[in-house]
């Protein structure tokens, strides 16, 4: 899926160098809750962490809210003893968060630690303005501790801190509804616990009566967002359905081209890795007890490995759509015994391929795993090249437009004349872009892109060489019988 207006946006402010005077650069844990030393980068100015319930997300954000004190004295100081505390059952020794930051040109490092009973370095942080938002936001208002007794006590309102009209219109575009206004009220009973009162087609409706969605996302956008500041949103999507995920990183990505803050999120959602690009979305995988950052993953593999609803013996995984149909049409010719038996999952960047290949080289994987680089990316270790030494779309497009007869029969395949694949074909191939010239030849023949791509690949692998073909087809018979 193309990456939305909003995140290129924000993408081409970064990309320029002048905004966020305070970034955090990277950041590092040692001794806490099975981390050791693993570094996370924040390459973009919003970084979303995937992987499954326990791998250390919220570990990652926690610590990140610990590498700075307030500017303010009215903030909130927040210390590394909150997160991790020593319990009856556990006891925390010889940890420490390490990071790397920037203030204006200067690059910086720091730490604070934990060699014996106390948390050291507190004073050395450096300061900025820090909003941290976890999980309890999606507790329904009524499970709340102290506001049963709002809800049951005759009250009324006392006051309240009214949404500013570009708020409830944020809220009206996330939800997709049309809200009148939104406000965060105190009661007379309780003036502590804020109940969200929102109001749609000149009915209010409070926190008592609102959908799970709604509540979360009014104080969502109630919560400060300060500029220059860090943003720690835990699972973001909770509560919200797909459209809506969509919405909200949109909203989030202007917000933070305008106000020029980091957003650190953790989320389970393919939608909301889909609204960044690869260089914003990082996974964490955990094989045999060891955590692994891998950086620049598709949504497809994160969706991958937190399901197992489909149960292959062998994985399979490849750079892009393009590349899992080249492979399947390879199979599915040359490979027909081993094809039902794997999954292909597209991974992202070469060096998410790079990464996992080390991890295939070292047995990291609990079942049999191949990894496959393009053809025009250099080798690396435990990966393999697909054919033709050059990218899939290259590779295709050049064999069937020199091949006899010219295109193959991709024309019966499609239902086009010959000569309109002809012409659609090889004008796409005079774009610079090769990632074009599948969508440019599928628009011009008036067809799906997956159905002449398919076509396509299919073709192609008629005539590649046997060796070749051996060359892909038999590590995957290996590992599905070693």
């Amino acid at each position: 899926m193309a990456i939305n207006d909003e995140v290129r946006r924000l993408a081409r402010k970064w990309a320029g160098g002048t905004g966020w005077p305070k970034r955090l650069e990277w950041l590092e844990i040692n001794g806490i809750r099975g981390w050791t030393q693993q570094r996370l980068t924040f390459s973009f100015p919003i970084i979303a962490i995937a992987g499954e319930n326990g791998s250390g997300k919220s570990t990652l954000l926690q610590a990140a809210a610990c590498v700075y004190r307030p500017e303010g004295s009215g903030e909130r100081t927040l210390f590394p003893s909150e997160f991790f505390p020593d319990t009856a059952w556990d006891e925390l020794r010889d940890a420490a968060i390490r990071y790397g930051y920037m203030q204006g040109s200067q690059h910086l490092e720091g730490h604070i630690r934990k060699p014996t009973t106390r948390w050291l370095g507190h004073g050395e942080r450096p300061t900025r303005p820090v909003e941290y938002l976890d999980l309890s936001r999606i507790t329904p208002v009524g499970s709340r501790v102290g506001y049963a007794r709002i809800a049951k006590t005759k009250h009324s309102e006392k006051s309240a801190q009214a949404l500013e009209v570009q708020q409830v219109k944020r809220l009206s575009g996330i939800l997709g509804r049309n809200y009148d206004s939104a406000r965060m009220a105190l009661s007379d009973i309780d003036d502590a616990r804020e109940v969200p009162i929102i109001s749609q087609r000149s009915t209010e409706y409070s926190g008592f009566h609102q959908g799970s969605g709604e509540m979360m996302a009014t104080e969502l956008l109630q919560a400060d967002l300060p500029k220059y500041g860090l943003v720690l949103i835990d699972e973001i999507e909770s509560s919200l359905h797909p459209r809506a995920q969509r919405r909200l990183i949109r909203d989030l990505a202007e917000q933070c081209r305008q106000r020029e803050f980091q957003a650190v999120i953790s989320t389970h959602s393919p939608y909301v890795l889909e609204e960044l690009p690869p260089e914003a979305r990082i996974y964490i995988l955990e094989t045999q007890g060891t955590k692994k950052i891998i950086p620049g993953v598709s949504p497809e593999f994160a969706l991958t490995k937190m399901d197992d609803d489909v149960h292959p013996e062998c994985d399979l995984y490849v750079e892009d759509a393009a590349a899992k149909v080249l492979l399947a049409e390879l199979l599915s010719y040359h490979g027909k015994e081993v094809f039902p038996r794997c999954t292909i999952v597209p991974y992202g960047t070469a060096n998410v391929g790079y990464a996992l290949g080390q991890m295939v080289a070292h047995h990291r994987f609990p079942r049999p795993s191949l990894v496959f680089l393009d053809g025009d990316t250099d080798e690396g270790e435990g990966c393999i090249n697909l054919p033709g030494g050059d990218a899939p779309e290259r590779v295709v497009f050049s064999s069937l437009r020199t091949r006899s007869p010219k295109w193959g029969d991709i024309w019966s395949r499609v239902a086009r004349d010959l000569s309109a694949v002809d012409d659609a074909c090889t004008n796409a191939t005079a774009l610079p872009d090769h990632h074009d010239w599948i969508k440019f030849a599928a628009n011009q023949l008036m067809c799906g892109g997956d159905t002449l791509w398919q076509a396509m690949c299919a073709e192609w692998v008629k005539h590649l060489d046997p060796t070749e073909a051996a060359r892909i087809v038999q590590p995957i018979e290996d590992n599905l019988l070693s």
